[in-house]
């Protein structure tokens, strides 16, 4: 027998573990051609059925996902330093409230006096840019309202704002209809704020 180790290589002779009273083993259907993948596929012993998928964006998606020459942070900043952060909407189900907690906590523990000193010879605090990528699930990334994700900046010219396949949508665990709860899904959004001039 042979199991997949820790580092991603296989392993003969693995410790086989006891599985509890009600596991029930299932195999997987594989639709990528990872040789892990396919080792796993042949142990045949994993906890429930799953489907691994290449996905790629539909036509009706293409025009909210940024091209990889606009990625951020692009040539047009003479980057200084990046903040990130993370947001979460436990209630309501609200794309943009998560982007915009992701971005105040990037900018949240962050003080800029370099700008506003003139720190940086020959730049003025009204030339400082700002790019932002966001990490937002991609069944939720065409409810994204960016101008308000934008107005969480309180200064810096936002250059460039790219959206990009991340984040996460999980549970809650309660559905709370008083808080304007849908269903108890609970979406989490990853933010990189890259600041220059």
């Amino acid at each position: 027998m042979t199991a997949l180790s820790n580092s991603g290589a296989l392993a003969t002779n693995p410790q086989i573990l006891s599985s509890p009273p009600n596991f029930r083993p299932f195999n997987f259907i594989i639709k990528l051609s990872f040789p892990q993948l396919r080792a796993i596929n042949q142990i045949g012993i994993v906890s429930r059925r799953f489907t691994a998928v290449a996905a790629s964006p539909m036509a009706s998606e293409e025009s909210s996902v940024l091209k990889a020459s606009d990625s951020v942070p692009d040539s047009s900043i003479k980057l200084l330093f990046v903040e990130m952060g993370v947001g979460y909407d436990q209630h309501g189900q609200d794309i943009t409230s998560a982007a915009m907690r992701a971005c105040r906590d990037a900018i949240s523990s962050n003080s800029i006096p370099a700008f506003r000193r003139g720190s940086i010879p020959g730049v003025s605090f009204g030339e400082m840019k700002l790019q932002i990528k966001l990490g937002i699930p991609r069944p939720l990334q065409h409810l994204l309202d960016i101008e308000k994700v934008k107005s969480v900046f309180p200064y810096g010219t936002i250059s460039n704002v790219e959206i990009v396949d991340g984040g996460l949508i999980c549970s809650s665990g309660v559905h709370v209809e008083e808080m304007g709860d849908k269903n108890d899904d609970c979406y989490i959004v990853n933010a990189a704020v890259y600041v220059g001039y």
